[in-house]
């Protein structure tokens, strides 16, 4: 029962922390294949980087599709954690060679 507790304890600190989120947002580089990074490292990337400003990990973040290597070009994504669920927009800010720098932001209400 204590393991419920300390669950919901980090949930909240976790929730809590997207609103941070929303305003600084979330750099990264990557290297690309063909013209995009692809979805899961997108998504295993975004997971790592809140898990540095939060102290853990959501339970589940998945993206749909790759993230196209173009500046301002953007997925949708779905952070899911504690039983709600947000959306995530993750946007190409910077492509250099084969390096690409993008952001991350969580909306700042779960979805209905």
């Amino acid at each position: 029962m204590w393991q419920v507790g300390r669950n919901r304890a980090l949930t909240g600190a976790f929730l809590g922390a997207l609103t941070m989120l929303l305003a600084t947002g979330c750099s990264f580089d990557f290297s690309i294949g063909d013209t995009a990074v692809d979805s899961e490292e997108v998504a295993a990337q975004a997971s790592s980087v809140l898990e540095e400003q939060v102290g853990y990990a959501p339970e589940d973040l998945t993206c749909p599709e790759n993230l196209p290597a173009e500046v301002d070009a953007s997925i949708r994504c779905e952070l899911t954690d504690g039983g709600q669920t947000y959306g995530v927009t993750v946007t190409t800010t910077s492509v250099e060679g084969s390096d690409v720098e993008f952001d991350v932001q969580v909306d700042e209400q779960p979805a209905s």
